[in-house]
């Protein structure tokens, strides 16, 4: 039997994982979720909301207040759970492409360095699984697979690089702690339902083209021929699932990412089809449209944030055969994209007036 702590509950991809290890993975009894006492009403409403849905889980699920970026992770009497558990998921973090550095190293780095003490002092833990992202590549282009990390790469805004310094403080105890390192792509609401808690990444496009008569112009940035490596929430919670399941996923990265990427002008033609929008496009470098977007002033009456402009000509490829080799023995595999196209905007359209742009901190 399995005795679980996770953080990043409530959030959206913690909630949904929680629900999945309690479906898929019955041989865990008890789930610790780690909730800040800001965010505790929200997490006992979740809570009802999973055990409603599954049959025998009521009692299963208990809160412990605490915080990531305090020493033994903020809970009163840590060392219960030291002896308890034996598997933790460590998800929160701050998803933001314009945090801050102070408070991206806070949460992310000092948060994991929190985590890793903690777990260094749990006697019966068998399994870590750290959920990362596949853009600490930073500014490297070209192919980036599940064994490259550190190539003294730059990183276009503080997100990416206090991820990679979390990223590795992990790796610098992997000798001491059996670890699984998984790292998503750009993670958009679910294939199904197109359900998600913010609109970020891709859906700021969308938002734009929604507000824009036809016949606006609307920026072709850069070549237009860099992959967007998306994928649907419920793949990487599904990944996540099975993968935490098998006994031989110590050491090992995996990348939670689309094996066949479509390209940026391609998706933006796809939406200005599919939203039955007509725009006039104009030709402009990644770098004059963010020194036209750099008065802040301007990035709200957009939309969006200056630096998603970065990502819009980066070319590079996030290779995961051996992640789809793995999932594949469990049946999973990544949705093409314009499978769920159709569910993604419809989302989007239906609920534009009720989506935060930012999760849970």
């Amino acid at each position: 039997m399995s005795i679980v702590m996770l953080t990043g509950f409530p959030g959206f991809i913690g909630t949904r994982l929680v629900e999945k290890l309690a479906s898929f993975r019955t041989e865990i009894e008890k789930f610790y979720l780690l909730v800040q006492s800001k965010y505790r009403s929200l997490a006992e409403e979740k809570i009802r909301e999973i055990e409603a849905r599954i049959p025998n889980s009521s009692g299963k699920f208990e809160l412990v207040e605490g915080d990531i970026t305090l020493p033994d992770l903020g809970i009163k009497g840590a060392e219960r759970f030291k002896e308890e558990i034996n598997e933790f998921f460590h998800l929160a973090a701050v998803y933001d492409l314009a945090v801050s550095f102070d408070l991206g190293f806070k949460v992310n780095v000092n948060g994991t360095e929190n985590v890793i003490n903690f777990l260094l002092e749990c006697k019966n833990l068998e399994k870590f699984h750290y959920v990362s992202t596949a853009y600490v590549s930073g500014w490297l282009t070209g192919v980036f697979s599940e064994d490259d990390f550190d190539q003294a790469q730059e990183f276009k805004n503080y997100y990416e690089e206090t991820k990679f310094l979390a990223e590795k403080v992990v790796r610098f105890n992997r000798h001491l702690i059996p670890t699984a390192i998984y790292r998503p792509g750009i993670v958009v609401g679910d294939s199904k339902t197109g359900e998600t808690a913010k609109f970020d990444g891709p859906y700021y496009v969308v938002l734009l083209m929604l507000k824009l008569p036809n016949g606006s112009p609307f920026p072709k940035v850069g070549s237009g021929e860099a992959e967007v490596n998306v994928v649907p929430v419920d793949y990487v919670v599904d990944s996540i699932c099975y993968i935490s399941s098998r006994d031989d996923i110590s050491w090992k990265v995996y990348h939670l990412t689309d094996p066949r990427p479509h390209k940026v002008f391609e998706l933006v033609k796809i939406f200005e089809e599919r939203l039955g929008k007509r725009f006039n496009y104009f030709q402009i470098s990644p770098q004059k449209l963010k020194k036209l977007m750099s008065p802040k002033i301007v990035q709200k009456i957009v939309g969006m944030p200056v630096q998603l402009i970065d990502y819009f000509d980066h070319q590079v490829h996030y290779e995961s055969k051996k992640t789809q080799s793995v999932l594949a023995e469990g049946g999973i595999s990544c949705p093409d994209f314009l499978d769920y196209v159709d569910v993604f905007l419809k989302f989007i359209i239906e609920n534009r007036k009720k989506i935060a742009r930012h999760g849970l901190v």
